[in-house]
């Protein structure tokens, strides 16, 4: 289908009989500062009007030197932490007429340097990165042309800007609680050990035991990738070496849980006497059979962070929060057994 010509600058100046130069200075907003007649500024603006003019967006990043644009780079954009963040940070961003770039690593190192070096091709001002990288060499190079934000992951022990949950308060509350209920079976299934939300997490698992006075036990702690499929193979194997369910079990992820409750839903025997508690929440575990005590993100409050320490990166302007900022996480206790726990526990609680 053929599109229609869009309207010109020149072809304003025409139909309106001024300039190029003079049609130019009123649609940019600066007749007034360079004296054009009240009359002939409403004459172009009209005629803009009319013939719906939008002003070349390249034009504007030229005059500008910025493209308007910055680079969000995810792991995946299908699991729900990441989609969720995404969410977030686009409808900051609109809001101030950036738009997001969206480029998926899938976990993997190198294609995470094509997608970044694709990103930069295109002139971002600024980029927020969920890495999988262990060593922030690149971005500190990168960083010192075009800034860079951490979001929910540090890369190595990078002092770039990071901002990230505080995991391992919430789920040093959450198993201590668990642990108390079941001191001789908790279980964690975690993602891959290297990622800094999952060595908080394994701490936080510690620290519970340890608050619960329960001496943790190799076999209990089983560690692959935050696939779903890797929270199904790891129920599998649990349950065919006890010959049932453990007793309590706490997912590192939301995509773990999914693949756990598919081998249940698989196999409904199992259900019985597993008590299950995840990092990250959804609303639908409201609405779940099982009671599943979660740990929810704040995701408005990571995306806001990262969204305001990029853009005064990009503004050159001091950051207005320290460097490293760990957000609250929130507990949601959905078993009656562990609401009543916490409570009896919560003086001795971390604050939540």
């Amino acid at each position: 289908m053929k599109q229609p010509n869009r309207i010109t600058i020149s072809n304003i100046a025409e139909l309106a009989g001024v300039s190029k130069a003079t049609a130019s200075l009123v649609l940019n907003g600066k007749g007034d500062e360079y004296r054009v007649s009240e009359e002939t500024q409403q004459r172009i603006l009209l005629i803009a009007e009319e013939h719906r003019y939008q002003p070349s967006f390249h034009a504007r990043a030229l005059r500008s030197s910025r493209s308007h644009t910055i680079g969000l780079v995810l792991p995946f954009l299908t699991q729900f932490t990441h989609a969720s963040l995404a969410r977030e940070l686009e409808s900051l961003f609109r809001n101030v007429g950036i738009q997001i770039i969206i480029a998926c690593s899938d976990e993997d190192p190198e294609q995470e340097r094509v997608v970044v070096n694709n990103l930069l091709q295109r002139q971002v001002d600024g980029l927020i990165v969920i890495s999988s990288n262990t060593s922030d060499e690149a971005y500190s190079k990168i960083h010192s042309y075009v800034p860079v934000v951490q979001l929910g992951r540090q890369i190595g022990d990078s002092s770039l800007p990071l901002i990230m949950t505080d995991a391992t308060a919430a789920t040093a509350n959450l198993i201590q609680v668990l642990a108390t209920q079941y001191p001789d079976e908790v279980y964690y299934f975690g993602g891959e050990p290297g990622l800094t939300p999952s060595k908080q997490r394994l701490e936080g698992y510690a620290l519970g035991l340890q608050r619960a006075n329960v001496s943790p036990r190799a076999e209990w702690i089983r560690q692959r990738n935050y696939f779903s499929y890797s929270g199904y193979d790891m129920m599998e194997e649990v349950c065919n070496e006890l010959g049932r369910s453990p007793k309590a079990l706490f997912t590192a992820s939301f995509s773990l849980l999914e693949g756990v409750l598919q081998y249940l839903n698989q196999n409904p025997q199992m259900q019985q006497g597993l008590h299950l508690a995840s990092f990250d929440d959804h609303e639908l575990l409201d609405f779940m059979p099982l009671r599943i005590d979660s740990i929810a993100q704040d995701y408005t409050a990571l995306a806001f962070n990262a969204f305001s320490a990029l853009m005064a990166l990009m503004e050159d302007k001091p950051l207005s929060a320290p460097v490293t900022q760990n957000i609250p996480a929130r507990i949601r206790w959905r078993h009656p057994e562990s609401r009543r726990l916490s409570k009896l526990l919560a003086t001795d609680l971390l604050p939540q």
